[in-house]
């Protein structure tokens, strides 16, 4: 009869301590399943920052490109007999033009008032007139500040009797549209390298993640589980890590932004809500889209393997 009760004792005991491992080894396990999570999401969001500096780059390039191209100057030197009822009249004929963005009109006298102010003295002082000519500086739209647009426009202006020449930097204007145009065309290749790149990093990291809880997923094979029952919970775990990377990546390129117009305010001129819309949403599709498709792809690798083969990798 004394032996039963210990035998029943040692039973609960064992019992006890079964559940007691069980339970640490449940712990342990969630803390490294937490741990590959937090790894996954900070990894993919660093991954999604730099993209989304290139998509940020490649969209405000067409802005810079327009920026500086509506901001070379043409200028046009009017005769000195031209009144300035009659240079106002040009300039509102001007305006109507497709190529014309705006239109500054500078007086003989403004002309002679600003070089006097730069130069520290007074040239009509000494010469007995006044040297400098009336003009308009004229700033085109972005589509026509290129060689041939300018060559028809120069042409078309001086055919005009109160117009005595029109000048631009031509060279200038070639430079600025051959930078640009390679700029826009390192961009792309970079986003290009950095896409493969970063589905690439991603792709791996996902992989480890379900590396770690590949016999369960044979376990649930063997039970007679769907490969679509048994993909849908990686699925939606990569759905949850691209989201919540997307928005962390969201909220380093928000600071970014911000803390560039803190520095240089003008540069919103640059910088529009349209590109910052465009940007926000690329890197959440990015973000959803490699983390869901590499979670299919490991999940896949590891269902087609066999016992054997799973305890090789």
């Amino acid at each position: 009869m004394a032996f039963r009760p210990n035998c029943c004792n040692f039973a609960a005991q064992f019992y006890v301590r079964t559940l007691i491992i069980m339970k640490r080894r449940r712990k342990n396990a969630g803390n490294r399943r937490g741990m590959q999570l937090v790894t996954l999401c900070i990894s993919t969001s660093m991954v999604l920052v730099l993209l989304g500096l290139v998509v940020f780059s490649v969209l405000t390039s067409h802005n810079l490109s327009q920026w500086v191209k509506e901001n070379l100057t043409v200028t046009v030197m009017l005769k000195d007999e031209v009144t300035s009822n009659e240079a106002k009249l040009l300039c509102r004929d001007l305006y109507h033009r497709p190529y014309s963005r705006n239109i500054d009109y500078i007086s003989r006298e403004q002309a002679l008032k600003e070089q006097s102010e730069a130069m520290g003295s007074d040239p009509s002082e000494f010469l007995g007139i006044n040297p400098f000519s009336a003009t308009l500086e004229l700033q085109m739209k972005s589509d026509y500040a290129n060689r041939d647009s300018l060559k028809w426009i120069s042409a078309e202006l001086k055919k005009n009797a109160k117009v005595a020449d029109v000048t631009y930097q031509v060279d200038l204007m070639d430079r600025v549209n051959s930078n640009l145009t390679k700029v826009n065309i390192l961009l792309l290749v970079i986003a290009g390298l950095l896409t493969f790149i970063s589905f690439s990093l991603i792709s791996n990291t996902v992989r480890l993640s379900v590396y770690s809880r590949r016999f369960l997923i044979h376990t649930m094979k063997l039970v007679g589980a769907s490969w679509g029952f048994i993909r849908r919970p990686f699925m939606k775990n990569g759905l949850v890590v691209g989201i919540l990377a997307a928005l962390i990546a969201i909220g380093v390129l928000g600071g970014c932004v911000y803390g560039l117009y803190y520095y240089e305010p003008n540069m919103m001129t640059i910088i529009t809500w349209r590109e910052l819309a465009i940007t926000a949403g690329a890197v959440l599709l990015f973000g959803i889209i490699i983390t869901t498709v590499s979670s299919y792809i490991s999940v896949n690798k590891f269902l087609r393997m066999s016992a054997g083969e799973l305890y090789k990798i």
